[in-house]
C-alpha cells in the first residue's frame, strides 16, 4: 500500500509528539509541515521558531509559515503538494473550508480534551482551573465549526494532584500521538464509525490572558491552588505584596492547600519554620516555590532567607 501523504499543521509544544509519530512511521509521508511564522520573544525580541518548526527542521521536512492560512497563495502551495490527509494539532489559526475540503480524506484534529467539553484554545488550562478529575484527547474529523466535528476516537487520563499545565500538556501530547497513528489507518479504511458531537455538555475554553494569573485571595484555597498549577509556565499565577516604597509583584510557581485560618484573606499566616502560608476565603494556601519580579525562582526557605515576611503582611 502506498504511503499516505500528510501535511501537518501545528505550532505549540503539544503538537510535537504527533509530528514525530508521523515522521517516524513507515506508513506515512509528511509532505510538509505548516506552522506559525517566527515571532519576537524575550527581552531582546529576537525571532524564535515554534517548537514544531524546530522538530520539522531537525527531521529535514519542508516547512511553510503563512501569516494567514486563508490566503489564496498559501492554498495554491498546499494544492501543489496533493495531500491525502491533513492533520492539525495546536496550530493557532482556523482553517477555511477550501483547505478542509482539499485532501481526499479531509482534515483530522488532535484536540486536548474529551469533546464536547472544552472546545477552544486552552482546554488543558481550563480543565485544571475547573478542578476536573480527568481530561483526555479526542481525534476529530474537522468541519467549519470550532472543534465541533465528528469524533473518531478518544482516550481519557486522570488529572493527578501532582499535575500542572506543563506535565498535562506533555502527557496529552504523547497520548494524542499514539491515538493518531492508531486512528488514521482505520479511518482511511472506513472502519471507524464517526460519532456526532452533542451540544449537551459542550463548553468553551477561551484563550488564557495575562490577567487570568492574578490571584483573588477571597477565593477558596483549592481554587487558587488550581490556578497556580493551571497557568504554568504562562502567564504564571501572581499577586502583590504590600511593601514600601510600593507593592512587589510575586509569582507563585508551586503551592498546596493548607488548613483553616481565622486571618483575613490575603494575610500572611505563617512565614517561619521554612514555610509561607497565606489565608484564603476558605482554608489557606502554602506557597512552595515563588519568584520576585526580576529575581529567580526560589523555594520558600530560600525566599525567606533573603526576603523575610511577617505574619499580618498582606498580599492582594
Amino acid at each position: 500500500m502506498a504511503r499516505l501523504r500528510i501535511i501537518f499543521f501545528g505550532t505549540a509544544e503539544l503538537a510535537c509528539h504527533g509530528l514525530l509519530a508521523l515522521a517516524q512511521s513507515s506508513a506515512f509521508e509528511v509532505a510538509a509541515v505548516v506552522t506559525q511564522p517566527d515571532r519576537p520573544k524575550g527581552r531582546n525580541l529576537n525571532l524564535h521558531s515554534s517548537p514544531v518548526k524546530t522538530i520539522a527542521t531537525q527531521r529535514q521536512l519542508a516547512v511553510l509559515q503563512p501569516e494567514r492560512a486563508r490566503s489564496e497563495q498559501f492554498f495554491q502551495e498546499l494544492s501543489r503538494l496533493q495531500p491525502d490527509l491533513i492533520v492539525v494539532a495546536a496550530y493557532g489559526q482556523i482553517l477555511p473550508k477550501q483547505i478542509l475540503d482539499l485532501p481526499r480524506f479531509g482534515c483530522l484534529n488532535i484536540h486536548a480534551s474529551l469533546l464536547p467539553k472544552y472546545r477552544g484554545a486552552a482546554p488543558v488550562q481550563w480543565a485544571l482551573l475547573n478542578d476536573e478529575p480527568e481530561t483526555g484527547v479526542t481525534m476529530m474529523k474537522m468541519d467549519e465549526g470550532l472543534d465541533t466535528g465528528d469524533i473518531l476516537s478518544q482516550q481519557a487520563t486522570p488529572i493527578g494532584a501532582d499535575d500542572d499545565a506543563t506535565t498535562l500538556h506533555h502527557r496529552l501530547g504523547a497520548i494524542g500521538a499514539d491515538l493518531l497513528v492508531k486512528t488514521i489507518p482505520d479511518y482511511v479504511a472506513d472502519k471507524l464509525l464517526a460519532r456526532k458531537q452533542s451540544d449537551e455538555g459542550a463548553s468553551y475554553a477561551r484563550k488564557i490572558t495575562k490577567e487570568d494569573g492574578r490571584l483573588d485571595w477571597n477565593q477558596p484555597a483549592r481554587a487558587l491552588w488550581n490556578r497556580v498549577r493551571a497557568l504554568v509556565p504562562w502567564p504564571g499565577a501572581y499577586t502583590f505584596l504590600s511593601s514600601e516604597p510600593g507593592p512587589q509583584l510575586l509569582k507563585l510557581w508551586q503551592a498546596d492547600v493548607a488548613g483553616q485560618s481565622s486571618a483575613a484573606p490575603g494575610e500572611v499566616v505563617e512565614a517561619g519554620k521554612n514555610e509561607i502560608v497565606i489565608a484564603c476565603g476558605q482554608q489557606s494556601l502554602r506557597i512552595l516555590v515563588l519568584q520576585r519580579e526580576g529575581g529567580r525562582r526560589l523555594n520558600a526557605p530560600e525566599f525567606l532567607a533573603g526576603h523575610p515576611l511577617t505574619p499580618g503582611q498582606r498580599l492582594n
